[in-house]
């Protein structure tokens, strides 16, 4: 038996858009499923569990960003990627597109040689641990007080509160969990999480910050200007 397909779930309410892109990905060795709208890409991906899912932001019924928070919600994709693939490039739909936790943005239209690239790179870092980096720590369960970051789940528990987050915002804590006091740079954080092959904005590691915070609350993760982050135990 040969290796397992990696699963794309592919969701646009255009249908040339639907069947260019996946002939291209299939042609690759992708096992691809598409959806025309949100609600279609929910009852899919809770059915069948999709490695990624490209995710278009203007659809009718659920828009993208909508659909992605229903992601966000469902534990069993805790450990899905969600790309969103739109004509919009505007700053604020990036933005809002990171804020409902997805991994990375592509806009359209793209090279089909392109697209694959950044799929692969997305996909290359679903098998890994939350963060491959030599100052990782190999306890699947650490605790900082009544904060408590499990690897394995993919899960925080503050309090008495378990939280499933997006798996960047999960490998994003994760780092800086490592080593606890450690100044991580802009430049860290983005090849450690995101990957050297991955493009993303400016602004992403700081919408990823401020979600955290406000999940976790402020006391943990400092900010040095111009440098980077930090988490204080």
């Amino acid at each position: 038996m040969g290796e397992e397909k990696l699963k794309i779930l592919l969701v646009d309410d255009e249908d040339d858009i639907l069947e260019f892109i996946s002939y291209n990905l299939e042609k690759e060795g992708f096992a691809v499923y598409t959806a025309t709208n949100g609600r279609e890409a929910l009852r899919i991906a809770e059915k069948n569990p999709p490695h990624l899912i490209l995710l278009d932001l203007m659809m009718p019924e659920m828009d993208g960003i909508v659909t992605c928070e229903e992601i966000r919600k469902i534990p069993a994709l805790g450990n899905t990627l969600v790309a969103f693939l739109t004509a919009r490039g505007e700053d604020y739909s990036q933005i809002a597109g990171f804020e409902a936790g997805a991994d990375d943005y592509i806009t359209k239209p793209i090279r089909p040689k392109v697209l694959v690239s950044r799929v692969k790179a997305l996909l290359k870092r679903h098998a890994s641990t939350p963060v491959e980096t030599e100052t990782a720590v190999s306890e699947n369960t650490v605790s900082f007080g009544n904060l408590t970051i499990d690897r394995e789940r993919y899960l925080v528990k503050l309090g008495n509160e378990e939280m499933i987050l997006p798996r960047k915002e999960f490998e994003l804590l994760s780092l800086l969990v490592s080593k606890p006091g450690k100044v991580f740079t802009r430049e860290e954080i983005y090849f450690s999480v995101w990957g050297e092959n991955v493009v993303v904005g400016d602004r992403t590691i700081d919408v990823h910050i401020r979600k955290l915070r406000e999940k976790i609350g402020n006391d943990h993760i400092k900010t040095l200007k111009g440098i980077g982050y930090k988490f204080k135990e």
